[in-house]
């Protein structure tokens, strides 16, 4: 399965392709990039439903970067999934959206980059999911609404080519993953409640 609102980069891949191939012998590099185009964009199926109810799931695939307090940050990199998926069950009450800089994603100074800041009310307190863009293409796909209601490991969005994702927990969670670890979107537990 492909992620959504993909299909522009794929029809553009097929049409630079066909350019290449029908201009210059170099047909490979179009191939390679439709490939690599097809792999970035893969949206595979995941499942959180063996959990705890109260467990909170990964929202993106990749290495955790930080746990400090009650946050934890995620670096995505070129060869992770890249769809983002809800950590929580809960109700979106606010979606803030803002502009920003062009900074690797694994930088502390990342902070100051495109972002979109999603914060989902759960029966336990306000959970903050932030979407943190790359260097490279500096584009964020939200898929979710103020007021919507969401399941854990619901597909949120998509960061595009190199990205972070921050999750902010309520007191009373605990992280049950370290720096270094690799997660997975609707997969992997992170956090327990005490």
């Amino acid at each position: 399965m492909l992620a959504k609102g993909s299909e522009y980069w794929i029809l553009g891949s097929f049409a630079l392709t066909a350019f290449i191939a029908f201009f210059t012998p170099y047909m490979f590099v179009g191939i390679l990039i439709t490939v690599f185009l097809f792999l970035f964009f893969r949206d595979p199926e995941r499942s959180s439903e063996s959990y705890d109810s109260t467990d909170v799931v990964s929202p993106a695939d990749g290495r955790v970067l930080k746990v400090q307090d009650h946050q934890l940050s995620i670096f995505m990199n070129i060869h992770n999934v890249h769809v983002n998926r809800s950590p929580v069950n809960g109700e979106v009450i606010d979606i803030q959206y803002h502009k920003g800089g062009r900074v690797p994603a694994f930088y502390k100074d990342s902070d100051r980059n495109e972002r979109n800041t999603i914060t989902i009310r759960t029966r336990i307190g306000n959970v903050i999911v932030t979407q943190i863009s790359g260097a490279v293409i500096r584009r964020i796909v939200c898929y979710v609404s103020q007021h919507e209601r969401i399941a854990r490991g619901q597909r949120i969005g998509m960061i595009r080519f190199g990205s972070r994702v921050d999750v902010a927990l309520p007191r009373g969670y605990s992280f049950v993953v370290s720096r270094g670890q690799k997660v997975k979107a609707g997969e992997t537990t992170i956090a327990k409640l005490l």
